[in-house]
């Protein structure tokens, strides 16, 4: 079996509530979701999800390859941009390719990928997380209504601009959740999207955790900052998770040599791959690993098979348009099915009549760090969403 071409396809994920951090917001909720569909000459087509930038520099690596060769193609890849580098978008498309390959070696062996993977269960705890900043209180507890219905029992708030808002705001889904839970309190977490600096990470935290517990804080700083974090780590009761942005074992490595680290995550548009050569790196330092989400859940099926998994992601409970996940969420876990592969059916007639236009586009792109990140110790400009109510949520 050869890999002979690829395919790239764009759908919409419409998340029918505005969406957003710290950062930036899409006040019309629908988002655009990359698919790469990688061709063989066996009839065997691979789904992969995420960038669609820099696909055609790092395609010949795997062009005319057996695609069942996953882990050396992975190099292969990585060594295709070896001069220019791999981070940013282009670590994106050398996930989505891998994602794609590991759908194809599956498929060939006619297996869901968690078991070709060695996992013993097709079950994954998960948290809920709403990318619920620009929502109010009454639509943020609407919306984790329904994850409190599916049974999940942690929950994470994005955060980090207003502390007593914050605090309001996780009393408000810890009652939630506790409804729903019999002898047990719900955990809480809460992502600041890199949004402070380190004095500001401690005096935040400090504030809320003279009222609550909380499991972990995410990216309190920035993503590379060593010592900001093992600062952030040794002052605060909550464990800090964070990873989702790294791309590569050479960025994470400083950070677990350091202690700087509690959770490690991984971002899921990096691929299959790099998600468990990073979980066996913080196996080796004792710690666990969460994936952070994104669109159907891709590594669900490899977080089952590794040893410290802790918790998957869980941002929606819908599917972008035109691509059918194999997968339920029940008693506050991702269920993954048998098909093969990662479980995903891609309908182009579908995606055909979406609208991927409607995505993250110019100002109202998520994302976009604001000039005042990092700068508010005086509590100047915390607010970056505004509530209209004639014309919905406006981003700042």
């Amino acid at each position: 079996m050869r890999i002979t071409g690829y395919r790239t396809l764009t759908t919409v994920h419409r998340w029918g509530r505005p969406i957003g951090d710290a950062n930036g917001c899409t006040p019309a909720g629908v988002t655009t979701v990359p698919l790469v569909l990688l061709e063989t000459d066996a009839g065997l087509t691979g789904v992969g999800l995420g960038s669609h930038r820099g696909l055609d520099e790092v395609f010949p690596a795997i062009d005319g390859e057996d695609p069942r060769a996953v882990g050396a193609l992975y190099d292969r890849m990585l060594a295709q941009v070896f001069k220019a580098g791999h981070g940013g978008s282009t670590f994106g498309a050398i996930g989505a390719f891998d994602m794609a390959l590991w759908d194809i070696k599956a498929k060939a062996a006619d297996s869901p990928l968690w078991r070709l993977l060695g996992a013993r269960d097709h079950v994954v705890l998960g948290y809920a997380s709403g990318l619920d900043e620009p929502l109010d209180d009454d639509e943020l507890i609407a919306l984790h209504t329904a994850f409190r219905d599916r049974g999940f029992q942690a929950v994470k708030l994005k955060g980090g601009l207003d502390r007593d808002r914050d605090l309001r705001r996780l009393q408000l889904l810890s009652g939630l959740y506790a409804q729903a839970t019999v002898g047990r309190t719900p955990r809480l977490m809460l992502d600041a999207n890199e949004s402070w600096s380190r004095k500001e990470a401690l005096g935040y935290v400090a504030h809320l955790e003279k009222s609550l517990d909380l499991a972990w804080i995410e990216e309190p700083v920035r993503r590379w900052d060593v010592e900001g974090h093992a600062l952030v780590t040794r002052a605060v009761r909550a464990a800090v998770a964070t990873g989702e942005n790294l791309t590569g074992l050479e960025h994470f490595r400083p950070l677990l040599q350091a202690g700087s680290v509690d959770v490690v995550q991984t971002g899921s548009v990096w691929g299959i791959t790099h998600f468990l050569r990073v979980a066996t790196l913080a196996h080796a330092f004792d710690l666990p690993v969460s994936p952070v989400a994104y669109n159907a859940n891709p590594l669900a099926h490899a977080a089952v098979a590794i040893p410290n998994h802790l918790a998957t992601e869980v941002q929606d409970l819908s599917f972008p348009e035109g691509v059918h996940a194999d997968q339920e969420f029940e008693d506050g876990n991702i269920v993954l099915g048998e098909s093969p592969g990662l479980g995903l059916v891609v309908d182009e007639d579908a995606i055909a009549a979406s609208a991927p236009s409607a995505g993250r586009t110019g100002s109202e792109s998520q994302h976009v760090r604001p000039e005042s990140a990092g700068k508010r110790m005086l509590g100047a400009d915390v607010h970056v969403f505004a509530i209209d109510r004639s014309v919905g949520v406006v981003c700042r």
